[in-house]
């Protein structure tokens, strides 16, 4: 039969080539710096589409129609699943995170959200190969000596080649930073990335299996060196035998705090609460993929968490060294109020793996239609039905309080909504500032009943922002509240979130110093008087004078004293100026463009890969079953 058109083959992957580039540039927010990698970005959906689709060729006819119905339907699902991902994480999904799945039942209204009536446009490709290759399936096929079917192969292979060649001269070392996702995607493709993926993940499962705990003592001196442990402040045992209330404030960012909305406070109480507070202007999250269940990994743990996944679902059954054993031990009962499912996040199995004694999950509560939204519970009858449980265990005690109203996509009711949204074209951050304000009511509720029920004045009471809520995603709306443009440098100072210690009869101070959830565990062991000398963590204790000049963020990025590093580019922290690589018109006047030796920020990195990187041996490898926390 006389052929008009190319073949299905040929016609599927310009078409999924094309779809992907536009994802790229439109949906993703993917920064590009140069021509090089704007023409990275160009080619690489189309050499893998033609890498997968040419596959068809080695097939029979009516496979081969078969095969491209269902790669073309399952590549688009791929894609939208990280479409749909990205909108709320601004990430790419990994194979840790598929694991995760279970949590997607919990999702409710979050995933809702996310999918916009317009997507259905991303599927026309995919109807119009359905068509081709049932109606004209005669002059869509191809019937390829092997020749030319080693020929299609060879092709698809070499662009394959010459893409990643390209992506080395572009950026060396590129399957060295891991960490950083949106490089993998921007330079090999988003299906190359899920294979690189799935190799990492074999990878690092294999970990546990071949260690053996020598890597222990290298990291165990890097600890004393450089960490300090056993290092007391003047406040060590100030709050020796007090009951300990951690709550964990969700999605809270430092921008909203002592800032306003139409002239009104957004956080009122929080603002008051400073006056008498331990407050930590400059405290960052340090959260990845796992998010809530991350910030809870870092506090507990002072390890990071990894930058795949979430370790309480990949590695929730290691040995650890964590706050809830070690204040079990020192004579504290620990329990856990969150109004959620138990499994969530496997909750259920690393609380009791990590030594909590009690946890209260959604079936210790009266849950109906009109006490809760969104996640669940409203936070106001959360604290409100917790009261009857916190009375009744025995002090001194360790208690965490996991709120729920501020989580994306920040829903709220009318007659529990007291402040205005603001007015943008992002529903995420208009919505944000009226359940940020219901937070803040239901927090100032709490410490009222506090008071009411004789807790208070025998308690230190911890507030904590788990992790951002606003992504970058939402940076022009952002801009538009903050009234300034978002660069990279002010996307690492949105990663800041309140951090409170009140310790009632304690005159309260805002400490400027860098800090970060790293820091949480030491702090709070050596207020209550607890000696952790014998621990393995990254955090100081952020009341100690001689402590680590940097703060680690998950992506490699850090913040130190005087510098952010953020991106490959290293600023002054202070003033926001890129100090390295220095800019065109900066370099005019010198007669060769910057070296790596004038990166004010390189010495400090090279502490930050060696401390992430000592965290995650520690994690998949599961090497504090190799070690004595008792000598």
């Amino acid at each position: 039969m006389k052929r008009n058109y190319p073949p299905l083959y040929i016609i599927a992957s310009v078409l999924f080539g094309i779809k992907t580039y536009i994802l790229y540039r439109f949906a993703f927010n993917i920064s590009l710096d140069n021509i090089m990698q704007e023409f990275i970005l160009l080619i690489n959906p189309f050499v893998s589409a033609f890498l997968v689709f040419a596959i068809s060729v080695w097939l029979s006819s009516k496979r081969q129609m078969t095969f491209i119905r269902y790669t073309s339907l399952i590549g688009t699902l791929i894609l939208y699943f990280n479409l749909v991902f990205y909108r709320n994480f601004a990430d790419f999904i990994t194979i840790p995170v598929l694991f995760q799945g279970s949590n997607a039942a919990d999702l409710g209204s979050s995933v809702l959200n996310l999918m916009h009536v317009q997507d259905l446009l991303f599927f026309l490709d995919v109807v119009l190969i359905w068509y081709l290759s049932k109606r004209q399936a005669p002059i869509m096929t191809v019937s390829y000596k092997k020749r030319n079917r080693v020929m299609a192969l060879t092709v698809s292979l070499l662009l394959v080649v010459g893409n990643f060649i390209l992506a080395e001269i572009e950026r060396p070392q590129l399957f060295q930073r891991t960490f950083d996702r949106e490089y993998l995607v921007k330079n090999i493709g988003i299906f190359n990335y899920h294979i690189y993926d799935i190799a990492l993940h074999s990878k690092t499962e294999a970990q546990r299996v071949f260690a053996d705990g020598n890597d222990m003592p290298e990291i165990q001196t890097y600890v004393e060196e450089n960490i300090n442990p056993d290092m007391k402040s003047e406040l060590f045992g100030v709050a020796k035998g007090k009951n300990l209330i951690f709550v964990s404030m969700e999605s809270l960012q430092t921008f909203v705090i002592n800032n306003t909305l139409n002239g009104e406070e957004v956080t009122p109480f929080l603002n008051d609460l400073i006056g008498d507070s331990y407050y930590f202007e400059n405290f960052y999250h340090q959260t990845a993929q796992g998010k809530t269940s991350d910030s809870e990994f870092l506090v507990e743990n002072s390890l990071y968490p990894l930058p795949r996944g979430a370790v309480f679902f990949t590695h929730g059954q290691n040995e650890y060294h964590a706050m809830p054993e070690i204040l079990g031990e020192a004579g504290y009962y620990t329990s856990v109020f969150h109004a959620n499912n138990k499994s969530f996040w496997n909750r259920d199995v690393m609380y009791d793996n990590i030594g909590y004694d009690e946890f209260y999950d959604v079936d210790s509560y009266e849950v109906t239609e009109e006490n809760s939204i969104g996640w669940g519970l409203k936070d106001k009858p959360f604290f409100e039905q917790s009261m009857k449980y916190l009375q009744s265990i025995p002090q001194p005690f360790y208690s965490k309080f996991i709120t729920l109203t501020n989580h994306y996509p920040f829903d709220l009711s009318e007659e529990d909504a007291t402040i205005e949204k603001f007015d943008s074209n992002s529903k995420t951050l208009n919505q944000y500032f009226q359940t940020v304000r219901y937070m803040d009511e239901s927090l100032k509720q709490f410490f009222d009943e506090l008071k009411a029920s004789g807790l208070y004045d025998n308690s230190v009471i911890v507030l904590m922002g788990d992790h951002y809520g606003i992504s970058d995603f939402h940076n022009k709306a952002m801009g538009m509240y903050l009234d300034k443009e978002i660069t990279p440098y002010d996307e690492v100072q949105l990663q800041r979130v309140p951090f409170f210690i009140h310790i009632p009869g304690k005159e309260g101070k805002v400490i400027s110093k860098i800090a970060g959830q790293i820091d949480v565990k030491p702090t709070l062991l050596h207020l209550l008087g607890v000696d952790n000398s014998n621990d393995i963590g990254f955090g100081t204790d952020l009341f100690a004078d001689d402590r680590k000049d940097f703060i680690a963020l998950r992506d490699g990025s850090f913040v130190s004293n005087n510098y952010i590093y953020t991106e490959e580019k290293c600023y002054d922290r202070n003033t926001g100026e890129i100090l390295y690589p220095m800019e065109e018109d900066e370099t005019s006047e010198r007669e060769s463009s910057d070296t790596e030796e004038d990166n004010l920020c390189a010495p400090i990195k090279e502490k930050v890969d060696k401390e992430l990187n000592y965290s995650d041996q520690i994690i998949y490898g599961d090497l504090f079953r190799f070690y004595n926390f008792d000598k």
